[in-house]
């Protein structure tokens, strides 16, 4: 037997699809049956399983483990939840060397994926690969593994709450805190963990509904924290948090209902652990503001500007022993008291830690942040053939004018007037671009080099491409 993937489906950081078009029940035993056999290699034999709230979950996950068991894994399967439970799932268990969550992230309601760790550490890029491989190959491993449930959302909220232990339950009483869950996976987790957290907590969508009918779970994109906004405002709270469909990514907006972005709750993470662990390495990724950067340093810390993509950052924490990492689009990670893998729902606990130990409300810290004028992340179609290339050329030029350039992942420039970014998407026939400076004449300055660029490879910016 053999079996051939989509050539869409086996991304960089993830596998991911169209149920019915690239992505079905047969890609799930595949990569049931792929994972087993590289784990065993590898001398494991128990994998954690999860799943989303998406229609098509269910029967992926019932695939899923038909192809484990197959290849002689035996699967733990922990039910439907967030993915950072599926996480701890792996992580906290002794008897447990992998784990597979099913999740189409924050994508539309008609996609699906998986997200995978193999023995503690991120399983992507070659690994991912070498699952095609095998699947074209059949060589897969035969054996019978077995299947049971366990619980662990209780174990999981316990765990996310030792986030606040060390804070006066006067302090967290005091707080008037706004969710939205979006209607995806982290529902029922937020709704247990609030339940045992002091203080007065409104939530949001905490029901599971695979169709998003409220609206689609993207904090990184404003129209998507409206509800919270006006839930902020309506009911006067300190702040509100939002999260992504399967609860590994985090929005926030303060009292004043201004969004906090991704590297902004850096910041704020930044300031209250480098107390704790002061010199500290902090990562962000190449999307991340300057005045991030600068304020690490301020702070006594050393900044690191890694790649874009959760499984980068993570190994490159591993790497470092950096006990904080984050990036533009909500993945927080916390090496510091915890896992370092992504979970939006301790990063919550963290923030609610951090302003009751700095001692200034949320919204003072975000007041307290420079002013910038930036760009959001603007995306538009390459072909896939050409989007590395054209970086490439971008970079040729840019050497050769003497600019200073950052390489780490694409083209970083930073000029008097801010800095500016190109790089191709890992998952996506695109190349993003993003821009911050000072004031609005400076961010117009900044798009004209960008658009230089471009035009110098025969593009241009045209329509963002839809993600």
């Amino acid at each position: 037997m053999t079996h051939t993937f989509h050539p869409t489906v086996l991304r960089e950081y993830d596998i991911r699809g169209i149920i019915g078009e690239t992505l079905g029940v047969e890609d799930a035993r595949a990569i049931g049956r792929g994972f087993a056999t590289l784990l065993r290699a590898a001398g494991g034999k128990r994998v954690a399983v999860g799943y989303d709230g998406r229609l098509s979950s269910p029967m992926l996950e019932a695939a899923l483990v038909e192809g484990l068991n197959a290849s002689g894994c035996d699967a733990v399967r922990v039910g439907m939840g967030p993915t950072p439970m599926l996480y701890f799932a792996e992580a906290s268990a002794e008897d447990i060397e992998g784990g597979i969550q099913i999740t189409g992230s924050h994508n539309p309601a008609n996609y699906n994926g998986f997200k995978m760790v193999f023995q503690g550490r991120p399983f992507f890029g070659a690994d991912i690969l070498e699952l095609g491989r095998l699947a074209a190959e059949g060589a897969w491993a035969d054996g019978s593994g077995t299947s049971e449930q366990r619980e662990v959302m209780d174990a999981y909220i316990d765990r996310l709450l030792t986030g606040v232990r060390d804070i006066a339950p006067e302090k967290l009483a005091a707080l008037k805190i706004g969710w939205d869950a979006g209607n995806g996976a982290a529902g029922p987790a937020l709704e247990a963990l609030t339940a045992r957290l002091p203080g007065e907590h409104h939530l949001l969508f905490t029901e599971v509904d695979g169709n998003f009918p409220n609206h689609h779970p993207d904090p990184t994109e404003e129209k998507n924290l409206a509800d919270l906004k006006a839930l902020v405002a309506a009911k006067n709270l300190d702040f509100g948090i939002a999260f992504d469909g399967d609860g590994d990514r985090i929005g926030a907006v303060d009292g004043q209902g201004r969004v906090i972005w991704g590297d902004q709750l850096l910041m704020i993470f930044a300031e209250d652990l480098l107390r704790i662990l002061p010199k500290s390495t902090i990562i962000a990724d190449v999307k991340a503001s300057r005045a991030l950067f600068e304020k690490v340093s301020e702070l006594g810390g050393t900044p690191l500007m890694w790649k874009t993509g959760h499984s980068l950052i993570k190994s490159k924490m591993k790497e470092t022993g950096a006990p904080l990492a984050g990036e533009m689009s909500g993945h927080v990670f916390f090496a510091h008291d915890y896992y370092g893998y992504d979970d939006a729902l301790y990063a919550a606990i963290r923030l609610i830690a951090a302003s009751a130990r700095l001692g200034k409300s949320v919204t003072q810290l975000r007041s307290e942040m420079p002013a910038l004028v930036n760009t959001p992340e603007l995306r538009f179609q390459v072909d896939e053939t050409r989007k590395f290339a054209v970086v490439d050329e971008v970079r040729a030029r840019l050497a050769a004018s003497g600019a200073d350039v950052d390489g780490t992942d694409g083209v970083r420039v930073s000029t008097a007037d801010g800095w500016w970014l190109l790089r191709a998407s890992n998952t996506q026939d695109v190349l993003v671009a993003r821009a911050e400076s000072t004031d609005q004449a400076g961010l117009d300055r900044l798009m004209a080099q960008i658009d230089e660029q471009l035009a110098g490879s025969g593009l241009e910016r045209g329509e963002p491409a839809a993600h």
